[in-house]
């Protein structure tokens, strides 16, 4: 049987009852993990376990949003403030310190996940950097240069990769070009096609990965009406034509408030649009329910990348 296509966050330290008894009838393609999700090292590495047994796939995917700086889950055991991606895109011309730096900081990432049993980080972000303090990429995104952002990026997921773990490019096709939070606004751009071109696509242009996920900004040029991650135009015409994407694409999470219809039309718009999985946050039971009777088990193009990414997986079990 074909997973469905969609990835549900929980909603705590282990699986509760209701979790338990949903995800041995309903089984998603994979499973998020927040910061809520973690207290320890052991706790974490019994959750995973716990999850893969619902399903009974060592290769089952669990995600995790680990960049460094202040996207760190691991907060409460390991400190990664200094280690945002503009500070590594800040000291790349020292190649001594940096390469130094960068694979200490690569390698402890890497083998708490392993160790936890976490298979995929929704990392590099892609976005450049934008100065605007009111930005919420900011100093998640490696550098303003381009070169820089591309050069990182490919570092860091043929690191992943050949560590035996996925990663996650976003926020395709540009995020950093707007100062506005798509967790609480829907960002507007309005540059013309050719500036795009020349800068915030460009990184994904030059970057591949298995998979990205869509950002939930309104390129006002391109499609007035649908924000990337709703717009079959933007979709079909940048992401897959233009960028030459040719991984499996997952939404930004779907609860954001940057999307104006509830989970289920949004959950429609978005697969209606040419996105391969949903990503749905929240850990909220009564959504997810809500969600499993409207969302499909995953494409035959999804199936067989998926395959391919659990290839990878088994080969550092």
């Amino acid at each position: 049987m074909k997973t469905h296509a969609i990835i549900f966050g929980i909603s705590g330290i282990k699986l509760n009852l209701s979790e338990i008894n949903f995800f041995k009838k309903y089984k998603p393609w994979g499973i998020i993990l927040f910061s809520r999700n973690i207290n320890n090292l052991e706790q974490v590495r019994n959750l995973t376990f716990s999850i893969r047994a619902i399903f009974r796939d060592k290769n089952f995917p669990i995600l995790i949003d680990q960049e460094g700086g202040n996207v760190n889950r691991f907060r409460k055991i390991i400190n990664l403030d200094k280690y945002n991606a503009k500070y590594f895109g800040d000291i790349y011309q020292n190649n001594k310190i940096f390469y130094n730096e960068f694979n200490k900081f690569i390698k402890k990432n890497i083998s708490i996940l392993k160790y936890c049993g976490i298979n995929i980080n929704t990392v590099p972000v892609l976005d450049l950097f934008n100065q605007d303090k009111k930005s919420v990429i900011g100093n998640r995104a490696f550098s303003k240069n381009c070169k820089i952002v591309i050069k990182l990026s490919k570092y860091l997921i043929n690191f992943h990769k050949n560590s035996g773990l996925e990663t996650v490019i976003k926020h395709i096709p540009g995020h950093g070009c707007t100062n506005i939070d798509s967790h609480y606004h829907l960002p507007k751009v309005n540059f013309s096609l050719n500036y795009l071109k020349k800068n915030d696509f460009r990184t994904f242009k030059e970057v591949d990965s298995c998979l990205a996920m869509t950002a939930h900004v309104l390129y006002e040029k391109l499609d007035p009406d649908k924000c990337a991650t709703q717009s079959k135009k933007i979709i079909h015409s940048i992401i897959r034509k233009y960028i030459k994407f040719k991984g499996i694409l997952m939404s930004d999470d779907i609860c954001m408030k940057a999307l104006s219809g509830g989970i289920i039309k949004n959950a429609k718009l978005s697969l209606d649009a040419g996105c391969n999985l949903l990503l749905h946050c929240s850990g909220k039971i009564d959504e997810m329910k809500k969600l499993s009777l409207i969302v499909p088990e995953i494409d035959n193009f999804t199936y067989k990348i998926t395959k391919k990414i659990k290839a990878n997986f088994s080969k550092f079990n």
